[in-house]
């Protein structure tokens, strides 16, 4: 062995080349393209940053990426600060990232993109699933924080709009840590009481960061699947959230939401009012247009001779009775004179007739047959002739044929 070289072993080298690397460059923020992302199912996420002509590798561990709002994925431009590493089982290099922004865009507001666009394409904002709000609810919830200006300016509203609604409140965190799951939970609650006839989720204005809660997932499929309807209420008039995409109706303000949610009163009543009025007018013209019909009808005849309609149609009909009782008459004595002729022609056809004008009927006395001719007749034959007024049975002594011209 040569002492005049200094050789390391693979692992030395690696070692020394770590300990450079990591002590030049501890915090560093790199730019590029990600590409390769690979979310592993202990929670770590693997990437390599690449832009036109180099690339290296990334590891994001869960401990840091759980505060990444927006999603990770090929092609997203992005801002990565970290220290960059060696891997000394694959000799490479590799950035070891803590934090991630998306590049030309704020965090926050891509993330909001992003999930507006999935929950959309999902159906979640759909018209066709948004139910109207009751025009008279007897109870209503609200889910926002207990303190502030946003509950007293909804509690003064409905008591000016309709002092003796019920009204439940649901306290809960606006913003920070944790708030989408309370406010989630509320709507669940309120989802839970059968009297509740629609709800308010309210918030004042604010910053994206201070409205985030009601970006989050969990709150709009809250709002989705809530059977009680929802008015949201969150921020400014110009303020925009996830929740107001989903919920049935939006209102600009808390203020305007407790406007919304109920009529006043005195509207109300004023209201009524006017229906009963022109219910009594309506009313009031029927009555007079079924006296001037009710005067018209007992000035006509029929009211004033009652009866003689009822006179004349038994005139007619005892009318009707006298000619159905001729024509009766009249067509059976039609129908006798043509059966006497009937019979008449019937008795001059008649055998017995001819018997009485001097003819006779002979007929065998054995077989009782009608004799036609002396044809089959023979001496001894017992034969029966038919006269008027009797028979007479003879003994044949001969037959004889003769011509008949």
């Amino acid at each position: 062995m040569d002492s005049g070289r200094l050789v390391y072993s693979v692992t030395q080298l690696t070692r020394e080349i770590k300990l450079v690397l990591e002590g030049a460059f501890a915090q560093v923020w790199v730019e590029g393209e990600i590409s390769n992302f690979k979310l592993h199912s202990s929670g770590h996420m693997y990437f390599a940053l690449k832009d036109q002509e180099s690339v290296i590798q990334c590891a994001f561990f869960k401990g840091s990426n759980q505060s990444v709002k927006f999603q990770m994925k090929d092609g997203l431009k992005v801002l990565c600060f970290g220290r960059v590493g060696f891997y000394n089982k694959t000799g490479q290099a590799q950035l070891y990232v803590e934090r991630a922004e998306p590049k030309g865009v704020g965090e926050l507001q891509l993330a909001y993109e992003q999930l507006k666009e999935k929950l959309q394409k999902e159906g979640l904002f759909d018209e066709g699933h948004k139910v109207p709000i009751p025009m008279l609810p007897s109870k209503i919830g609200i889910v926002t924080s207990p303190t502030g200006a946003v509950i007293r300016d909804i509690l003064h509203v409905l008591s000016r709009r309709f002092n003796d609604i019920e009204v439940l409140i649901y306290p809960v965190k606006v913003q920070g840590d944790g708030a989408s799951g309370e406010i989630a939970a509320a709507i669940n609650y309120f989802n839970g009481m059968k009297d509740v006839d629609v709800m308010i989720v309210a918030r004042g204005g604010g910053s994206i960061e201070d409205l985030w809660a009601f970006n989050e997932e969990a709150v709009a499929r809250a709002i989705y699947d809530s059977r009680v309807p929802v008015i949201s209420a969150i921020g400014h008039e110009v303020d925009y959230t996830i929740a107001d995409f989903v919920a049935d109706l939006r209102a600009p303000t808390p203020s305007a939401a407790a406007e919304l949610v109920i009529l006043r009163k005195d509207e109300l009543l004023d209201r009524i009012e006017g229906l009963v009025k022109d219910l009594k007018v309506s009313l009031d013209g029927a009555v007079s247009y079924y006296e001037n019909r009710l005067s018209d009808l007992s000035g006509s005849p029929a009211f004033k001779y009652p009866f003689e309609a009822i006179d004349r149609y038994g005139q007619e009909i005892d009318d009707l009775k006298r000619s159905r009782d001729s024509n009766f008459v009249h067509g059976l004595q039609i129908r006798s004179e043509r059966l006497n002729s009937f019979v008449g022609r019937l008795e001059a056809l008649s055998p017995l007739s001819i018997l009485r004008r001097g003819y006779s009927i002979t007929v065998s006395a054995e077989k009782k047959e009608v004799l036609r001719s002396v044809k089959g007749i023979k001496r001894g034959d017992i034969i029966e002739t038919r006269i008027a007024g009797g028979r007479i049975i003879s003994e044949v002594k001969d037959a004889v044929k003769e011509d008949v011209r």
